[in-house]
């Protein structure tokens, strides 16, 4: 007996412990949980929820492409004409106009060649004149039966060869007017010239190395590749590169430097490369603040001319029921109002609203479960991160 009255003691201590144990573990729960009255639905408090201002951005498609920028006109000057440079007219690397008069080279040998074919023109049409009067004296004689037929043959012979030789010095004079003209070699185009290949007094002809070269920079042409794809988009966009156009395009240049310049013209190349997919397209811009330098890459981005501003709502914001999405704006009273909404695209981790909600609402993004439509509500503000366009 005494052993079964020592086991029943051991049991019931075992018990009590047990039970203060329990009664010690509610009581720190309580003293360590904080009082969440007002943050369920649960209870008859007001519910705490968290709420984010909407957003706006451009939802515009832009394509970005990587451009690589070209002169539309690029000239090599080259010497025509023997002999030794006597004058380099210009300032390596400035801006040379149409027209000028950039190198020169030794003209007295030239002009001396010109006065010689105009000496030969002068004495072939003297010649001329005088083949044609006894021509037509021998004509006139043949008539009256006082000249022989092969008299009048020589005589119109003479003339006719007379005639000939006119016409060759003619041609002789022009050719030597030429290259006196190429004695100065002039600006084909208006641009920007390099460094000069040949100074004074080098002796330069037909196969010397070029002299300069020129290349135009206003307007300029920016060349990239498109898919095909994306070469369809483009073209629903352009209307035959007038001014009605929605195309717009930004040139990011290497330091940063972003040029927004809509498309002067365009025109792609006239097949696809099969072993890419893409297809040229040769993009003119003017260049006025001579930013674009031939030879570099640029980035270029491609949208349309007009922006699409849209409000954006997190798609945390966003409930659905029988009839449709829904969310839960706060007002400046702190009270809850369901609005229905008009939902567009995805973008990241937001949505684009058609209609349903203005720019300076509040949507709550956490808490939804615990509010209904015109509830009261402790609501705290979260700042959204900035999203790259």
């Amino acid at each position: 007996m005494r052993v079964g009255t020592i086991h029943k003691r051991t049991i019931i201590r075992q018990v009590v412990i047990l039970g203060a144990c329990v009664a010690f573990g509610w009581f720190l729960k309580g003293r360590l949980t904080p009082q969440m009255g007002g943050m369920g639905g649960m209870g008859g408090g007001t519910p705490y929820v968290l709420t984010q201002k909407l957003s706006t951005r451009n939802i515009a498609p832009k394509q970005n492409y990587i451009g690589h920028v070209e002169a539309i006109k690029s000239v090599n000057l080259k010497p025509q004409v023997t002999g030794y440079v006597e004058k380099v007219l210009f300032q390596e690397g400035s801006l040379v106009n149409e027209g000028d008069i950039l190198f020169v080279i030794e003209q007295k040998r030239y002009i001396a060649t010109v006065e010689l074919r105009q000496a030969e023109l002068a004495s072939a049409k003297a010649n001329l004149v005088r083949t044609e009067r006894d021509y037509r004296r021998q004509a006139s004689l043949s008539k009256q039966n006082y000249a022989s037929k092969a008299t009048l043959d020589a005589a119109e012979s003479a003339y006719l060869q007379a005639k000939a030789a006119v016409a060759q010095a003619e041609a002789n004079l022009n050719l030597a007017k030429i290259d006196l003209d190429y004695t100065e070699i002039k600006a084909p185009i208006t641009g920007y010239i390099g460094k000069a290949m040949v100074t004074e007094g080098n002796y330069v002809n037909s196969t010397t190395e070029d002299l300069a070269r020129i290349v135009q920079t206003d307007p300029i042409r920016v060349a990239f590749s498109v898919s095909d794809k994306d070469m369809l988009s483009l073209r629903r966009l352009y209307t035959n590169g007038s001014e009605s156009s929605p195309i717009k395009t930004e040139l990011v240049l290497a330091d940063g430097t972003v040029l927004v310049n809509h498309l002067k013209s365009r025109f792609t190349d006239n097949e696809i490369n099969s072993n890419t997919a893409t297809i040229a397209v040769y993009a003119e811009y003017s260049n006025d603040r001579n930013l674009l330098i031939p030879g570099n890459y640029v980035d270029i981005r491609v949208g349309e001319k007009e922006d699409k501003i849209a409000i954006m709502v997190p798609q945390a914001a966003i409930a659905q029921d029988q009839h449709g999405n829904y969310v839960y704006t706060v007002n400046d009273e702190g009270i809850a109002e369901q609005k229905r909404v008009v939902l567009g695209d995805v973008i990241g981790t937001e949505q684009v609203v058609e209609s349903g909600l203005e720019a300076s609402d509040k949507v709550i993004i956490q808490g939804l479960q615990k509010v209904s439509n015109g509830q009261k509500v402790n609501a705290s503000d979260v700042t959204p991160e900035a999203k790259e366009e």
